[in-house]
């Protein structure tokens, strides 16, 4: 089979196309034919070399990828116990080496009707890091979420969460995706010089989430009024008493509230591009260099 591996830590260019053997699924696993694999931050963290405590030490040469849409063509021991999940099923869910024309699942779902395999790779991680930060920032019903980044994957689904949920939400994003921070639900404001003055002018902020990484931290402090209400996913090492948020929760919990979610029309997320295998690279370039409405995917 075809697969994106690196085997050195580097750029996006040390990112290209392989024959490998193909995976197989163990105990509590499936194995499915990729059509679609998400293209997330994390991903080009750990191409990077980053140090990150939610994930094992790499060992080089490595796959890439870890939220991938398909057929499921092999069940390992006792996944049909999990849901009653067969050959021949729509899944998507998280596992490794999702860049990859067959991937091993360890938590998935069945697809909701009328979901294409492009949509659906991009919601795994995405879902499960905007569930986890709303939960781990505290922020309640009839309170304001403040949200720097907001128009990428996980600001997307954050600002149609918190809508759901009855929060207020004000977010912070390029020129060109004010109209579209509006269309989910926000108040919306330009990052820039100034920024931090334009959101006070819309109103008192109980908590914030940095999902950018664009040196934001000291006014999400003073907005908030308190760090522990301000939660990075994008600044590894935040100061003045941040969190950084990057042990995920529980996956299976994520993609039931994600398939609600969609089969009640609270939620979609578009697919800002998508990408061959051979593109991996520039994938990751894109990504790397933000500005993104949505999420990128790779077409199998």
């Amino acid at each position: 089979m075809k697969k994106v591996i690196f085997a050195e830590f580097g750029g996006p260019d040390v990112l290209h196309l392989a024959d490998a053997e193909e995976p197989h699924a163990g105990p509590g696993q499936i194995r499915v034919a990729v059509r679609a694999a998400g293209v997330n931050p994390v991903d080009w963290r750990i191409r990077e070399g980053q140090s990150l405590g939610a994930h094992p030490t790499i060992e080089l040469p490595a796959g890439v990828g870890l939220d991938a849409a398909g057929v499921v063509d092999e069940v390992g021991a006792g996944a049909e116990d999990i849901d009653g999940v067969k050959v021949g099923d729509h899944v998507f869910g998280e596992g490794t080496d999702t860049y990859a024309e067959f991937a091993v699942l360890s938590a998935w779902a069945r697809m909701p009707e009328g979901l294409t395999f492009d949509e659906a790779a991009g919601y795994p991680s995405v879902m499960e890091t905007a569930l986890r930060i709303i939960r781990e920032v505290g922020v309640q019903p009839g309170q304001t979420l403040l949200v720097s980044g907001a128009s990428g994957g996980v600001g997307s689904a954050v600002l149609q969460i918190a809508r759901h949920r009855g929060i207020t939400v004000i977010g912070t994003a390029g020129a060109a995706n004010q109209d579209y921070l509006r269309s989910l639900g926000a108040l919306a404001t330009t990052y820039g010089e100034g920024w931090a003055d334009r959101v006070r002018r819309l109103g008192r902020v109980d908590a914030a989430l940095d999902l950018a990484g664009s040196g934001v931290i000291r006014e999400l402090v003073e907005l908030t009024g308190d760090p522990q209400r301000v939660i990075s996913i994008a600044d590894l090492a935040p100061a003045l008493g941040v969190r950084f948020s990057g042990v995920a929760g529980s996956m299976p919990d994520a993609l039931a509230e994600t398939v609600d979610l969609i089969t009640r029309r609270k939620l979609r997320i578009p697919v800002a591009k998508s990408y061959t295998l051979a593109e991996a690279a520039a994938a990751h370039a894109d990504s790397q260099a933000g500005h993104t409405r949505g999420r990128r995917v790779l077409l199998v």
